[in-house]
């Protein structure tokens, strides 16, 4: 018989940054938020986090991911936590550098938008601007935070209360999603876009049936 191809890896065996380099590269392409939050003075943060998906669409929420550095909360958690209000910035392609760039470690309180020269502009509803440039907006209200494995990472949720999308990426209420050309991420400093893409047919959905 041939000899297996493939590596057995014993996760217990794995160190915590031995183990995000393997899933970096497993769970991929991931989607970014940008996150622009505001601290309790006002200062202004602006953060990608690339651990984010969609958690519910009624009432429409969305998840992201937020690790701890040196055991502290990120600026972007800690404000999120103090105000309960920020906006999730979708990236086009065109802006991975910027978001690249607004990923370094700062000191506390920093304004990266404004060390980048990104323009950001006044939310309808919550307090934290959003990036003036953005295609896409989603307006977030903190909704709760549930801790994650030994290193304190939180899966943060916040409700939509207010999207802002470009009008050209509208299509009887969707989202072109090629014209949109969001950034996205990949293992290590690596970044990806959409490549090929197929529309299949509708799948047949099974029926919900009330409760008697």
């Amino acid at each position: 018989m041939p000899a297996d191809p493939t590596v057995t890896i014993d996760a217990a065996d794995l160190e915590p940054a031995a183990a995000y380099r393997l899933l970096t590269g497993v769970v991929v392409p991931r989607p970014i938020a940008w996150v622009s939050t505001v601290d309790e003075r006002g200062v202004p943060n602006l953060a990608p986090f690339s651990a984010f998906t969609m958690v519910s669409n009624d009432p429409p929420m969305v998840g992201i991911n937020i690790g701890r550095r040196g055991g502290e909360r990120k600026d972007t958690a800690r404000n999120i936590h103090a105000t309960g209000e920020y906006v999730v910035n979708i990236a086009r392609w065109d802006d991975h550098e910027l978001v690249h760039e607004s990923s370094r470690a700062m000191p506390r309180g920093a304004d990266e938008a404004a060390e980048l020269g990104i323009r950001l502009a006044p939310a309808d509803v919550v307090r934290a601007p959003r990036v003036a440039h953005a295609p896409v907006s989603l307006e977030c209200r903190f909704a709760r935070a549930v801790e994650f494995g030994r290193g304190g990472a939180e899966f943060t949720v916040g409700e939509i209360v207010r999207f802002h999308v470009l009008a050209e990426l509208l299509d009887n209420g969707k989202i072109d999603t090629a014209a949109l050309d969001p950034a996205a991420r990949i293992a290590g400093p690596s970044y990806s876009r959409l490549g090929t893409t197929r529309t299949l047919r509708p799948v047949p959905v099974a029926l919900e049936v009330p409760a008697h």
